[in-house]
This record gives structure tokens, sequence and C-alpha cells, in this order.
């Protein structure tokens, strides 16, 4: 067992399915040794240099898909994993499971008619493209920090049902059986929720990020650069053109969260990057603009807007995590934050004993801020302060801020950590805010929170756990192609020439298979490479003769395949 995988928490494990391997057909398999072949041939030249050293030491098999068994006894060598998903899962999700250092693989192979480029994620791009660059250890810590970053980003109420369209597109697309007039209609979809995005919300300036370098970063020097994305790695077509003097190519700084992309087509520009170190100190550039780092008015604002589970971290380390839904700010001041349902109280990213969602079921409101007449924040404030300054416990008492906020009751309890004070609760409690009345005594009980300001906002809860997270598990699944008869036969004919090519089989001549292939289908060009391929290895000249001349017929029949049969006669 990979250590790494035993410590996903809950809510991501959900996510996680079985690699359906006995589901791959051996036409999957040479399109995967195609795929790979190629890349070692053309990205042994142009790739960064810990790409070929990548492969052997993260486990990928050039000849056939690999077994995530079998990744993850390699990957647990360099403090990585990997776990398989069923297709595009959520961002906050997918850059959660990177900054625990798990390779979140989607366990579908593309169609041979994507075999240059896919829309969807699939084994090619995740297993060929991003495990292998992980191998060095400078860019391996840029992508765990990536994910760490990326984790804690606000998205809008609109990014997720924006996600939803590009699943439902990718899924449509990848399955070759699709009729384009549902194509049509997801792509028109996709556009429509595009258009309502609206402003940029983090999670989608930091995806545009991530696209411009773990996905599609070139490094060194601009002029000529080397590749080290994974999407340029895992697409023989688009790592060919990502080098062309077509597309242009912009030195990478902070400017990339501005540039959009578009997963269904070859990209017009891409972003090259000096050196890995030169990833770190962008993103962290990046980091100094979000909620998590600026907190305040701009904080909560992001937390509300994002419609969905926030935290927001007092300076008195004390974190409330629950749904955003007001604020109350005056002169640029931010005096008064709610939730409302379900609400709980942190530090550190454990719950407070006693203040889980069962406490705090209905929502939780609490002043930010300076107590009038008091110099010392209010974090810092010990009992005998308190005391000193007529809050005492089992009294009646009055707390009003700076803002004007008051806060009257009988207090019944503090809590203090490590030297700070986090909460005071009060029985009996009114608070009022310029006559209007944010908490009444017959609500029970008030929990107060102290700190003089919110110094962080992120997304999600702070103790996971605790909450009850769960990422929704998406209702729509990757297809599971049906092919007919006819079609699986010709599988067959796939695993009885690599089983001939591996020594498996003696019985079975490849003429036969190629005789086959002519007679019944004359569009599949991939075995009779493969034929011509081993033709050429065992020196039988007159099988390397009838699949070069077949070939030639189905490159006049089809050009488009001209450039991939060409390319396989070079290995």
């Amino acid at each position: 067992m990979n250590e790494v995988l035993e410590k996903l928490p809950r809510h991501l494990l959900d996510l996680v399915i079985d690699q359906p391997y006995n589901e791959y057909t051996a036409q999957d398999h040479a399109l995967w040794r195609y795929v790979m072949r190629q890349n070692v041939h053309y990205l042994g030249k142009v790739a960064h240099g810990s790409y070929t050293d990548g492969l052997k030491q993260t486990g990928v098999s050039i000849d056939r898909i690999p077994h995530m068994y079998g990744m993850n006894r390699i990957l647990k060598e360099i403090g990585w994993a990997a776990v398989a998903v069923d297709g595009f899962i959520p961002p906050a999700a997918f850059m959660e499971f990177q900054a625990y250092k798990v390779l979140v693989i989607a366990a579908d192979i593309r169609p041979i008619s994507q075999i240059e480029y896919t829309p969807a994620p699939d084994i090619i791009h995740e297993a060929a493209g991003h495990a292998p660059i992980i191998a060095d250890p400078e860019y391996a810590e840029y992508l765990r920090l990536f994910g760490e970053i990326g984790s804690k980003a606000f998205s809008s109420a609109a990014n997720y049902s924006l996600y939803e369209a590009i699943r439902h597109l990718s899924i449509l697309k990848t399955d070759p059986y699709t009729p384009q007039e549902k194509i049509v209609e997801a792509e028109e979809n996709l556009s429509e929720k595009e258009m309502e995005i609206g402003e940029l919300s983090e999670m989608s300036l930091i995806r545009n990020l991530h696209w411009w370098t773990v996905e599609y970063g070139l490094i060194g020097d601009l002029n000529k650069p080397g590749i080290y994305g994974a999407g340029l790695l895992s697409s023989i077509g688009e790592s060919q053109n990502a080098l062309q003097d077509n597309v242009k190519k912009i030195p990478y700084d902070i400017n990339a969260k501005d540039y959009g992309f578009d997963i269904t087509t070859m990209q017009p520009q891409l972003f090259v990057t000096p050196n890995f170190a030169h990833l770190t100190t962008v993103l962290r550039k990046f980091e100094l603009s979000m909620a998590i780092k600026r907190g305040g008015i701009y904080g909560i604002k992001k937390a509300i807007a994002s419609e969905n589970d926030a935290s927001c971290v007092y300076s008195s380390r004390l974190q409330v995590s629950g749904v955003f839904t007001n604020l109350i700010e005056e002169d640029n001041k931010l005096l008064y934050i709610q939730t409302t349902g379900p609400t709980t109280l942190n530090c550190n990213n454990k719950q407070l004993a006693g203040h889980g969602k069962d406490h705090h079921p209905h929502g939780f409101g609490s002043p930010v801020g300076m107590i009038k007449g008091i110099p010392s924040t209010p974090e810092n404030l010990s009992e005998s302060d308190l005391i000193k300054h007529k809050i005492e416990k089992g009294k009646a008492c009055l707390i009003e801020f700076e803002s004007g906020l008051k806060v009257e009751g009988t207090l019944i309890s503090m809590h203090h950590e490590k030297g700070q004070l986090l909460l005071l609760s009060f029985r009996d409690c009114t608070v009022i805010f310029q006559d209007e009345v944010l908490f009444d005594p017959a609500w029970g009980v008030y929990d107060m929170a102290v700190g003089a300001e919110i110094i962080s906002c992120f997304s999600g809860p702070a103790d996971p756990d605790s909450y009850g997270l769960r990422f929704p598990v998406p209702k729509e699944k990757t297809h599971k192609i049906i092919h007919e008869e006819k079609r699986k036969r010709l599988f067959t004919y796939y695993g009885q020439l690599r089983d001939i090519r591996e020594a498996k089989l003696s019985d079975v001549d490849p003429a036969g298979i190629l005789e086959q292939l002519i007679n019944n289908y004359p569009d599949d060009w991939l075995l009779a490479v493969e034929i011509l391929e081993f033709a050429g290895k065992t020196g039988n000249k007159e099988l390397a003769r009838d699949a070069n001349n077949y070939l030639d017929i189905i490159k006049k029949g089809h050009p488009e395949f001209s450039h991939l049969i060409e390319n396989g006669k070079l290995l």
C-alpha cells in the first residue's frame, strides 16, 4: 500500500474509482503504445530533461496501459501516489488531491479518432503526461504547493455550472458513437455558460495559471524552449505544434492568469518559464492577491459570492466555517460577519469541542474589531485583563466596540488557546448595531468570536472531516463504450498480433490478420502499422510489402491518416 493514499481525507475518497483495467481493449493498448513510442522518440529531443528518466521512475510502461497498483508501488519511492477517477472532477477536488501529492488519473483512454489530441482527461494525458515530470523534486514541490493554494481558491456560483457543461461535452466527444447533433447542442450550452461567468473568480484565474504551466508549459530559452506541460507531453499532435513559429511564445509571469483557454482545440499561444523556481515565484505572487492572504471585507465578500462552504480566520486564530451570507461594514472597516445554516468554530483546522454544526445549526454572527476603551487587541486579553474592564464570568457586562456595536449579557465562559482569547459566551444576551438587533436573548446562548480583524478567508471548511464535507460525485458518468461484434473481432486481431510479438502465440499467421484487415476493416491504419513493424523486425519482406501496399491504399482514401502512418513507420 502506498502510504500517501492512507493520508487522503474521507471527502476525497468518494471520487476515487477502481481502474477498469479489464475493460481496456487490445486496440486501446496498441493506441497507448503508439502514442508512447512517438512521444519517447520525439519528446526525448524537445522535452525537459527529467521527462525520459521520469518515465522509468514513475512506473509508466511504453508497451501497455499502466496498472494503477504498479504505478503506486513505484510512485511511493518519490513520495507521490495515483488514483483513478471518472473523467473531469470538480476543480477544487483536483487541486486538493494535488496538495496531498496524489495524481488524479482519468481511467478512460481516448478513442483512436482522437489519438493526437483529446478534449477530455484520459489515462494517456494523466499517466504519460503528469507522472513522469513529477520525478523532478523542484517541479513536484511546485505541483504540491499549487494544489495547496488552489484548493483554497474561491469559485463563483456560476463556476460549478460551467464545470458540469465542460464535463458533459468532454464525455460526448470521447464517445465515438455520439451523434453530431448532441455534440453541437453541448457546445452551445457550454458557450452560454461561459458568457454567464462575468468577473473571473479566484478559481478561474488560478486555473488559467495551472493550464499555462502544469498543462501547457514550456521551459528554457524563449526562442528554443523545451516542453514540460502534461497536455503537451501526452499529445503527439500538440507537442509538435507547440514549438512551431505560428504558436506565440510569451515569457511566463502573473499576467498569464488573464489568458483563458479552450480545451477543444490547440492553443494559439504558450508561456515559457526560465526554470521551475520561477513558477513558484509567480504562484506566490498570485497567492498574495487571494482572499486567503487578504482577508477583511474583500475575503468575506468572496465567501458570500461563492454561495458555498467557506471559512474566515480571526486574528485570534479562531476559524468560522459555514455559508457566509452577510456582513456589516462602515468606512471600509469590517464590523460584523454572518453565516446562515450549520456552522462550525475551529482553531488550527480542528473543530472546537462543543462548537460543531449541532451547536450552531442556524448560523453564526459575530463582531469584528477593537473594544472601545481597551487599547490591547481583544485576542490578547487575559482573564485578569477582562476583569479589569468589568468583563467577568457569572456577571452581567456590556461590551461596546469602537464601531458602536454593543454586546450585553451575562458572561458564562471564555475560551483561551495558547494565550489567545478566542470566544466569549453569554446568556440573556442582546447584540445591537444602530438600533438593529443582531441577536435576541430568546435565541439562546450567544457565542462571540474574538479578534481585531479577519486575517484570512478561504474556500471550504477548516476541518473538513468534522464539518462533514463531501464533494458531489458527478451524476453523469463517462460512457462505457458498447462495441458491435465486428469491432470486437478487430480487437481480437490486435490481441493476437501483440501475443505474436511478445512470443505468446506461434500458431497465428500475421499475414492472415492483415488479410482480415484488408477485407473487413478498410480504415484501420494502426493495426496495419503494427503488422508492418513486426514484419520489419522479423525480416518478413513479403508481409512488409503487403502491409505497405495496404497502408498506401488507406492514405489515398483517408489522407488525414497519412502523417500518423508515416510517423508510425519511423519507429
